[in-house]
């Protein structure tokens, strides 16, 4: 049945950029294929939703000029962190280059972050986009410089600057984006971006996005004026809608999801933008798992290993801390021939396109450090670090490499506007506590003779029965190496020792106790 639904679809040949989407009642989840192998994975849960870019009314609580920073009620568990300078929006760099309007830039006065507590006072009602959703014990991040990213725009409502994304690097595109630019319609006070997505595209479709855009703007100004505070007055898209937004271009050949009313609601919302884009559209109606028939599945399962091995042999070891995030490459089996320069250098170039991959397919951000093997040639770490470069440009987080240091380190962040996927779908191990290791049999039973030696000597006129509870394992460990040591204890003591196997205890527990009444003893 699988092999049948694989040949309508057409998976026989491995050409071709798809998108996967499995709707469950838990979860959704996305994944992007190019030529068959996974580049981009998203899921969503309905009880962890992500309000990263959603619209809230706040009220200010406190105002901490220490931090420089005031922290705003928006009607969630934890308030609101916003640093003054994300309340100035002529600090910020947009990383866009800015059009004139009208010939010439008009200039303002430009606050200050001394400006801030007077214009934002306990108590006042501040409009707020969330640039950060909580992770941890911390609190949301916003700013308010609000944004909407449409199909091929985002709208800037709290600004006057226009520009093109500096992605789009060809001069001769950004001169006809430009000079479309210049003749929207935009309303005074309203900023406009032109999105990567946009590069080649015709007038038309920049007006109608605009037109979207400033309808939905429209809708949320009318909620800001008659909500109290606090209240989210505009959600950030579902999964769904995400995807259909942001992946559904020209590079998509096919979109096949399992789900009728969710392809229902793409149509609708692909006929907005492009009418002949729904006919890449299609429904899943196969019996098996839409992520099995597309071989999704396993590439998740072996993507998301501590250790991911490379094409060459060679493999990456990836580690995740509360500070920052280590990845180890090492050549494993790719031994190479005789010119081992050659060979580290292969490995060091496959591990920079799957490191590129991990960081996209985990969400994972901050600070990244990658322990690359050695090379000695100067050039060799320049080509390393030029291909990451180029391999994270396809990143929609913002990112920062620097160059292989004398260490053989390169150091990068991330953008981390949520938890990384890890932190979402694991939790640390109960057994370990997630320091991803135990004690021997050794060391704990180490632990058990200094525990009744104490309590031996503690006891030794009152007790003289002692029983041990502990883990299969350590007692086998006891009996086996350490008995003539139990029996020189019993003997200095005068005491006799009992013990007892508890397949239940944790590997590095056990419990001294009276053997006659079973109360616990403690030195």
């Amino acid at each position: 049945m699988i092999e049948r639904v694989k040949r309508m679809l057409g998976l026989r040949r491995k050409t071709g950029n798809k998108l996967i989407i499995s709707v469950e009642k838990l979860e959704r989840r996305v994944a992007l294929l190019e030529d068959g192998g996974l580049e981009e994975y998203s899921v969503e849960r309905e009880q962890s939703r992500n309000i990263a870019g959603s619209v809230y009314k706040g009220r200010v609580k406190n105002i901490e000029p220490g931090l420089k920073a005031m922290f705003v009620d928006i009607g969630l568990e934890k308030n609101a962190f916003l640093h003054f300078w994300d309340a100035i929006p002529a600090a910020l760099d947009s990383g866009v280059e800015e059009i004139e309007r009208g010939g010439r830039k008009q200039s303002k006065k430009r606050i200050t972050a001394k400006d801030i507590p007077s214009i934002y006072p306990v108590g006042s009602e501040v409009i707020v986009q969330v640039t950060k959703g909580p992770i941890g014990t911390k609190g949301p991040r916003v700013s308010t410089n609000l944004s909407f990213a449409g199909r091929y725009l985002v709208l800037m409502p709290f600004s006057d600057r226009s520009g093109i994304s500096r992605k789009i690097e060809d001069p001769k595109e950004r001169a006809r984006l430009r000079k479309i630019l210049r003749q929207l319609d935009i309303p005074e006070g309203i900023g406009v971006i032109i999105r990567t997505v946009g590069e080649g595209q015709r007038a038309r479709y920049f007006v109608r996005d605009l037109h979207f855009l400033l309808e939905q703007w429209a809708r949320i100004e009318e909620k800001i004026r008659t909500l109290p505070a606090p209240a989210c007055v505009f959600e950030e898209p579902d999964l769904i809608e995400r995807t259909v937004r942001d992946f559904l271009t020209e590079e998509i050949d096919e979109v096949v999801c399992d789900d009728r009313a969710a392809v229902d609601r793409m149509m609708d919302l692909v006929g907005q933008i492009s009418r002949r884009a729904k006919s890449r559209i299609k429904f899943y109606e196969g019996t098996a798992s839409i992520f099995e028939t597309f071989g999704v599945q396993k590439q998740i399962d072996d993507a998301f290993h501590r250790q991911v091995w490379l094409k060459c042999g060679g493999y990456i070891v990836i580690d995740e801390t509360e500070a920052l995030v280590a990845v180890d490459v090492n050549t494993g089996r790719n031994k190479g021939g005789r010119d081992v320069e050659k060979t580290i250098l292969q490995t060091n170039l496959e591990a920079a396109d799957e490191i590129a991959r991990q960081l996209r397919l985990r969400n994972i951000g901050g600070l990244i450090i990658g322990d690359f093997i050695d090379m000695k040639n100067r050039r060799d770490q320049q080509q390393v670090y030029q291909r990451m470069r180029e391999r994270l440009k396809r990143d929609k987080a913002k990112t920062h490499v620097l160059p292989i240091s004398s260490l053989g380190l390169m150091e990068m962040t991330r953008q981390r506007a949520q938890e990384s996927l890890s932190d979402a779908l694991y939790q640390n191990c109960p057994y370990c506590d997630g320091r991803g290791v135990v004690k021997t049999a050794m060391s704990t039973s180490v632990e058990v003779h200094r525990a009744l030696n104490a309590v031996m000597r503690k006891y030794q006129d009152t007790i003289h029965e002692i029983r041990v509870i502990l883990n299969p394992d350590v007692l086998k460990r006891l009996k086996e190496e350490d008995e003539e040591l139990l029996i020189e204890l019993e003997r200095r003591y005068a005491g006799r020792l009992m013990f007892r196997a508890d397949p239940t205890f944790h590997h590095e527990k056990f419990v001294v106790t009276d053997a006659n009444t079973g109360a616990e003893l403690k030195v």
